[in-house]
């Protein structure tokens, strides 16, 4: 199966110093995956990669030719991948502005019927965790339930390297084994899907709301 790792922040100055903290968690989450699950495949998806016109047009209301390049072709991974990691930062309890803003650039049919998994981290001693809170609702709109475990790495900055090693002082096998629990359950839910839409296919028991209102079947 393939995965797709959001990394949810475009932040890219100093200070504050390390200016991407989230390209560490990143980094060590994806290390963990490409060591533990062998058998499936992995990509980053760095919002910083993908600069967004300051008026708000989602990638479905172009028409395909017109959309651009990097959207159409993210639009094409996100569609054909099994489920996905949510990285974010948590700005004033929330989950990122700019995860928000790329995520919200494709429509739910894309996402649906598949798990995610959320990870968060936060420079001070909580990870995180109230931004993970929101974010469940945001996902599970998507149509990508998140998965009950969730993943919180306190004060990052101090935990992982640049290269998302584990710093001094840091286990790295006991940071894994708190990521598989997350990891293990997006796996398990992501096979069940994929072989229930063997089955049935959602996309046509439950039609996708794509340009009319009326398709939500509302009274």
């Amino acid at each position: 199966m393939k995965f797709l790792v959001f990394l949810g922040t475009v932040r890219d100055s100093t200070p504050p110093k390390p200016a991407r903290v989230g390209e560490r968690v990143s980094k060590a989450c994806l290390a963990c995956l490409n060591s533990r699950y062998t058998e499936h495949e992995f990509e980053l998806v760095d919002a910083l990669d993908y600069p967004l016109e300051p008026v708000f047009k989602p990638q479905f209301a172009y028409l395909r030719s017109k959309a651009p390049v990097k959207l159409n072709e993210l639009a094409d991974k996100i569609q054909s991948c099994d489920g996905y990691i949510m990285v974010s930062p948590e700005y004033n309890h929330s989950m990122s502005p700019a995860l928000a803003n790329l995520l919200n650039h494709f429509g739910s049919s894309l996402f649906s019927y598949k798990p995610s998994a959320i990870v968060t981290y936060s420079a001070g001693q909580w990870g995180g965790m109230r931004a993970a809170v929101g974010m469940r609702t945001f996902l599970s709109e998507l149509g990508c339930l998140p998965v009950s475990a969730m993943i919180h790495v306190p004060k990052a900055q101090e935990v992982f390297a640049d290269d998302g090693s584990p710093q001094d002082g840091e286990d790295q096998s006991s940071w894994f084994n708190y990521f598989a629990r997350t990891f293990n359950q997006l796996v398990w839910w992501a096979e069940a899907a994929k072989k229930h839409q063997v089955a049935v296919d959602p996309h046509k028991m439950v039609k996708d709301f794509k340009t009319n209102p009326s398709q939500r079947n509302a009274p």
